[in-house]
């Protein structure tokens, strides 16, 4: 009697545990992984930069970065996910240019100079423009036949005095960026 009464008994208890159903446990969704990609990873010109040297010299940090090619020309632009800006471009092209045609033809007339950058460079601000601030650009003939451009460009509202001491942290940036890795 022993061997039937406690089949009976084990089956009993068993579904006496089933059937209280328990409310499910809410558990948090996972936190999403922030990976750090470096601007090289994007390719052409952005190879050339680093997001930690740019925020270390401009003081504003950037995570994000595309490439672009045309022909002997590759440009970078790096932003902040979470506002489009400001932006930095870098834009190299190679050239045949020599010191006296860049002097006459590329740089402009309301440029300063910049020393110890390439064979020859300047920096200049311009005022506000149709959907953005007043900019701020360094331009180079770099020793290894290359025109580079690094132009910071400001949300609308910035003030033009700010973004003159940010062409002087450009010239600084500039000087890292070296163009024969391109």
């Amino acid at each position: 009697m022993r061997s039937r009464i406690l089949p009976v008994v084990a089956a009993v208890l068993l579904t006496a545990g089933c059937a209280t159903e328990r409310e499910p446990v809410a558990v948090p969704p996972p936190a999403p992984i922030a990976v750090d990609v470096a601007a090289a990873s994007s390719g052409g010109a952005c190879r050339l930069l680093d997001f930690a040297v740019i925020e270390q010299l401009v003081k504003v940090r950037f995570d994000v970065a595309a490439a672009s090619e045309r022909g002997d020309t590759h440009t970078c632009v790096v932003r902040s996910g979470e506002a489009t800006l400001p932006e930095l471009t870098l834009t190299v092209t190679e050239t045949s240019m020599d010191k006296a045609t860049f002097a006459a033809d590329v740089v402009p007339d309301s440029a300063g100079k910049v020393s110890g950058l390439g064979q020859q460079a300047y920096r200049r601000t311009t005022g506000a423009a149709d959907g953005h601030g007043p900019v701020a650009e360094v331009g180079w003939l770099s020793t290894d036949g290359r025109l580079a451009v690094l132009s910071w460009t400001t949300a609308k509202g910035t003030a033009k005095s700010a973004v003159e001491k940010v062409a002087v942290q450009l010239a600084a940036l500039a000087k890292k960026v070296n163009t024969r890795a391109l």
